[in-house]
């Protein structure tokens, strides 16, 4: 029975950082999609400006050319009014003509490149009218003004476009940098999505912020107070006419915005559902099929597609009608605006050349505030962005190494005493636990899941320190020993293998950078993967993509042995590594890890016992502590949870 969409968008709705899991966009208005308001916004302010005030330089350049752009437009517009008047004079001579200070400069140089030389040889040469040379200089001059303008805009939008990717490659290096200093116990905390999200919606949300809302807002607000100068030189009654349609254009653009951001949520949240669902049915295909779901996920889908149908037209009605309805109030306005400006001109308060540019100015001031007003938003969603970064930067890293700490040889004579451990304070995973493995032994753990088993082996590797109690390798403490130079000594094998993008060479080589090619086929040898990869179809030049998509996975996990063989480090942890393959492939992996474990202090978590059977010691682990322990004879012979487990009467949890 196919599930209520009720159902279903709880199910599959759309958490922080799943369109990143589910491999794909999310929804939203234009530019990267719904991030919330940040709690503090003072504080990302300022390390954002940490990392754009690098580039001052750049910043005020930029700023010049944006007083310039802004220039260029209110003054090209403002000599259309001398030309509109002369052609009225040329028209009617006995037009009285009142011009604004702003007019009378523009005009006092149009007269005084008109009186030169050159002009006015054309002019008694009767090549030109007066009229018409005014005119013809005015046009000239406004063509220069245009083109400053373009070279200016131009220049702007370069420069800020550098200041922005060098200020987003500088956060990404260091988010990248500072997440290589991370415990593991803060990845196990947070989704690889949520992670990840960090790399794509926020930092694009910031890029978004500082390469166009902040050009615009500044940019806005500048054009915003020249053309507020301009209209009021020009006209104070017209000024006050269109000042007061300014609480209209607010109210409505607020009214729009407020409808618009509640369906772009809603359709983030439907988006979400429809990909979240998408990526569940096609891989679970051989499920569907098997079960004959097939015309039950038909119908689920529908219904989360014709959600996801009705959200979107929400979304995209509301956001649409944003320009069409400002728009149609900047033409109410301008009419108001001519209406008005044409009783002044006809009481003589008023001269054509005025009206033009005024109403110009008119429409080019209900601009900048609905600019601005949208880029809020958009600044407000980068701000949040940036200091869920900034909390990621601010985590706290590993522990620092001792300054006592010394990279000494390690032989591999590992004890474990006494050791109490829990990864959060009110749960005990570990309770006084306590062994030993000398150099070149195998010591095995068994028990139920949750028992312990891969936190020992965490806990060797300094990927969590402990609470009570001490690990020591070699006599020495294992705080001792710099962080990286104890994991150089201690190789896994785990159960979930993970192979880069790149050839079965380089695969093999991640566990020693500087092994030869030669090395890189012994150590394929010993794990007895060499045979499979010189059947592929480039041998060790074979690339693999999609964390070896292409590979079985007991080839994977051979590759994987190989990788920790190549290490040649004294210490090696094998945490499950056949509990996912064939009986005929587990022959293989323990053929190869057997040649691994020799002279190897070798810790073994196994889910199958017949792996265990030749141990030095096998450790029985039930609810974080050791109830039984000894060899696989000595310990059938205590017919306990070992010998139940072993015999069947049992099976692990």
């Amino acid at each position: 029975m196919a599930r209520s969409l009720e159902r279903l968008r709880t199910q599959y709705a759309a958490k922080p950082g799943d369109m990143m899991k589910r491999g794909g966009p999310g929804g939203g208005p234009p530019g990267r999609g719904m991030t919330g308001k940040p709690k503090n916004a003072r504080m990302t302010i300022r390390r954002l400006l940490g990392y754009v005030g690098k580039y001052w330089y750049k910043l005020v350049l930029v700023l010049l050319c944006m007083l310039l752009t802004t220039v260029t437009s209110l003054c090209g517009g403002y000599l259309m009014a001398p030309i509109v008047d002369h052609l009225a004079l040329a028209v009617n001579p006995d037009t009285v003509i009142t011009m604004s200070p702003f007019e009378r400069i523009a005009d006092g140089i149009l007269n005084r490149i008109t009186a030169g030389e050159t002009v006015q040889n054309w002019i008694a040469s009767g090549t030109i009218q007066a009229v018409s040379a005014y005119v013809a200089v005015a046009l000239l001059v406004l063509a220069v003004i245009y083109l400053v303008g373009v070279v200016t805009t131009y220049l702007q939008a370069r420069l800020m476009m550098s200041v922005s990717l060098k200020v987003i490659e500088n956060i990404r290096n260091d988010l990248f940098e500072k997440m290589q200093t991370l415990p593991v116990r803060y990845y196990d905390s947070h989704p690889t999505g949520e992670l990840m999200s960090r790399y794509t919606n926020d930092i694009d949300n910031i890029d978004v912020m500082i390469n166009n809302s902040l050009v615009g807002l500044v940019s806005g607000l500048i054009s915003l107070v020249g053309t507020f100068i301009f209209m009021v030189t020009t006209s104070w009654v017209l000024t006050l006419v269109t000042i007061a349609f300014i609480p209209v254009f607010l109210f409505g653009g607020m009214m729009i915005a407020k409808r618009s951001a509640k369906y772009y949520a809603a359709q983030q949240a439907a988006l979400g559902a429809v990909n979240g669902y998408i990526e569940e049915t096609v891989t679970g295909q051989k499920v569907i099929k098997v079960f004959n779901h097939e015309s039950d996920c038909v119908e689920e889908f529908s219904l989360l597609n014709g959600d996801l149908k009705d959200k979107q037209f929400g979304a995209q009605f509301w956001g649409g009608i944003m320009w069409p309805v400002m728009g149609n109030v900047s033409q109410v306005t301008f009419a108001v605006t001519i209406g008005v400006g044409g009783i002044l001109m006809c009481t003589g308060g008023f001269t054509p050349g005025a009206l033009t540019v005024f109403a110009g100015y008119s429409r080019q001031f209900a601009m900048p505030i609905n600019n601005m007003s949208q880029q809020a938003t958009t600044i407000l969603a980068a701000l949040a962005g940036a200091e869920r970064v900034f909390a990621v930067m601010d985590a706290e890293p590993e522990v620092p190494d001792l300054e006592t700490a010394e990279a000494t040889e390690i032989r591999g004579d590992v004890v474990v005493e006494h050791v109490t451990f829990g990864y959060v304070p009110e749960k005990t995973v570990l309770k006084d636990i306590t062994l030993y493995a000398h150099p070149g032994q195998k010591i095995a753990f068994v028990g139920s899941t949750g028992a312990g088993k891969t936190t020992v082996t965490n806990l060797l590797n300094r990927f969590y320190d402990i609470e009570e109690g001490s690990i020591t390798i070699d006599g020495k403490d294992i705080k001792e020993y710099p962080r990286d130079w104890l994991r150089k000594n201690i190789a896994m094998v785990l159960q979930d293998t993970h192979l880069f993008t790149g050839t079965v060479r380089e695969n093999i080589r991640y566990g020693r950078l500087d092994a030869t090619d030669e090395e890189v086929e012994a150590a394929a040898k010993l794990a007895s993967a060499h045979s499979f990869i010189m059947r592929l179809e480039h041998g060790y030049d074979t690339m693999l993509e999609g964390d070896g998509a292409n590979l079985s996975q007991g080839q994977r996990q051979l590759l994987n042995i190989a990788r920790a063989a190549i290490s040649n480090a004294p210490i090696l942890v094998l945490d499950e590594a056949t509990s996912s393959v064939d009986t005929r492939t587990e022959r293989h992996i323990e053929h190869g890890m057997d040649r691994l474990m020799k002279n190897r202090t070798t810790f073994v978590i196994a889910h199958r016992l017949s792996t265990v059977r030749n141990a030095n010691a096998i450790m029985v682990l039930e609810k974080g502590e050791i109830i039984e322990r000894g060899t696989h004879d000595d310990l059938l012979e205590m017919k306990g949870r070992y010998y139940e487990l072993y015999t069947g009467k049992k099976e692990l949890d």
